[in-house]
Parts: C-alpha cells; structure tokens; sequence
C-alpha cells in the first residue's frame, strides 16, 4: 500500500492578496484558525488560491510561507502542476526544497492532451521529485479529463499516491477504485458529494467549504472514517445550501468574498476574477447567517 498523505478533509486555501502583492500576515493568519480548527492538510496554491495569476516569484513565496506557518503539524500540499511540463517540473524542484510535503499537479489546460499525452507528461513530472504527488481531475477548467485507464496507468507509479477527482461523478470514483485499489487514494474535489464519495471508498476532500467551516467538514469526514454514514450524510445535507452559494459564481469568488465578511483579510480578487453580483452576494450572506458564520 501506497504513503497516504491526508485522510479528512483539506482545505484548498485562498490567497490573501493587496495591492502590495500577497498579504503573507493574512496567510498564516489564516493557517492558523484552519489548525486549530482541525484541518487534515492545506492545499496552497491550487485553483481556490488564484494561481494562474501568481508570478513564479509570489507562488514559490506562498508555499515556503505556508510551509513554516504550518511547522510540521499538518502536510502542506503544493499546487505546481501546469501545462508547460518542464515548467511544472521546475516548480516540483523548487517546492520540494521549501518543504513541502505533497503536490498536487492539476491536468494540463488549454492545449489539453491525449491520453498518452497525459501518461508521458506525469511520468515526467514523478520523475522530477521525490514527494507523493496527487493527480487533479478537473475537466469543467482544463477541458482535459484524466480517464479512468489512465489513471490506473500513473498509478503504478511508486510516488503518484492519489487523485483529485473532481467531475462529481460517483460512478468515475467508483471505477478508479476498482482498477486501482490500494495503489491510489481517490478524494473529492466537490464539496457537494463528499459523503457518497467517501462511502465507495473515497480518503476525503480537497475542500473549499473548508475556507470557512474546518471543523464542521473535518468532523463529517471524520464521521465517513468511523462508519457513521447517517451523521455524515445529515451534515451534507445541511451544509448543502452553502455549499451551492460557495459555487455559484467561479470559485473562488464566493469563498474568498465569504472569508472578508467573517473578518479575515482575504484580499481583493485579481482579474479576471472580480467582485460577485449583488443578487449572489445576498443569497451567500443568508446561507452564511444561517450557520452562524456572520
């Protein structure tokens, strides 16, 4: 059996940002609060964190800062993924030498890939690093979508340890898990499904629900771990609405909105993302009040 990095919930962290460039106080503000709030593991630099806008300068700075923020309590899993390979591979070399413990190397975007296109450009990227990496699935960004062949492929590769699968589909999850059994650890990359996912064997979620709720979506996937399935699955349901209002507009629009009205120093959103539409702001704000979170 394979290292596993996580089990529970890990939260896809955002990216606190100024005028000044990224607001690093804020960062490890916010690391804290996830901590103490029983976060599993932190995904820094991912989709939720605004990468594509971040200079190689200001990426490599946020990973080496959540890093030391999180000394060793819980692992730091590092989005250095691309679709320029070399530049992905340079990006593992150097996220490595921070520290990190993990990375998380979303599938190649725009140009996209076949297949073997994909198979070559991850041995590729394992090859380039020592550190368990995570596969990211996410077709409705990248419009490139890691079959589940494909996957049973890469899983045979000693330090590609798990998959981000974020399509939402139940039947997917359940595919991969039975080409690859113990070889890969499958965890949701919707918030919306993390009980049924888990259910079918799923190790947890790379969460954005988790930005503003840790410990409720740690406590549900600590249920899932117990076998409490009724528990778990009442907590989805309950944190549906939310869940919805977090999506509602490209994420992270919503959360990072949602973590200024709680009081953190989120930042301001760098373009093309912008500010959300009133109509979907108060939508947000009622779900929120109705869990208390303003």
């Amino acid at each position: 059996m394979k290292h596993t990095i996580f089990t529970g919930s890990a939260t896809a962290l955002v990216t606190p940002m100024s005028d000044k460039g990224v607001n690093f106080d804020a960062l490890k503000n916010i690391i804290e609060f996830q901590i103490k709030n029983s976060t599993d593991a932190l995904v820094i630099c991912g989709t939720t964190g605004e990468a594509p806008t971040l200079e190689d300068s200001e990426h490599l700075a946020a990973i080496e800062c959540a890093v030391d923020a999180a000394k060793g309590r819980i692992p730091v899993i590092a989005g250095t993924g691309s679709n320029n390979t070399a530049h992905a591979v340079m990006m593992n070399k150097e996220a490595q030498k921070l520290g990190a413990d993990g990375l998380l190397w979303v599938a190649p975007y725009y140009n996209k890939s076949t297949q073997r296109g994909l198979i070559e450009h991850y041995k590729t990227l394992a090859a380039s690093t020592d550190l368990p990496a995570i596969l990211y699935n996410v077709p409705s960004r990248t419009g490139s979508d890691i079959q589940p062949a494909t996957v049973e492929t890469l899983s045979k590769i000693e330090n590609i340890v798990a998959i981000k699968e974020a399509t939402g589909d139940l039947a997917r999850t359940v595919d991969i898990i039975s080409r690859c059994g113990d070889n890969i650890d499958v965890y949701s990359g919707n918030d919306d499904v993390v009980v049924p996912m888990m259910s079918v064997g799923a190790k947890g979620v790379i969460s954005v629900l988790s930005n503003v709720m840790p410990k409720e979506t740690h406590d549900m996937c600590a249920l899932c771990s117990d076998g409490d399935y009724k528990t778990a699955g009442e907590m989805q349901v309950k944190f549906f609405p939310l869940i919805k209002a977090l999506f509602c507009e490209v994420n992270p629009i919503p959360v990072k909105t949602a973590m200024n009205l709680m009081g953190f120093d989120a930042g301001a959103l760098r373009l093309p993302l912008f500010e959300m539409e009133e109509k979907n702001l108060e939508t947000m704000k009622k779900e929120m009040k109705k869990l208390n979170l303003i």
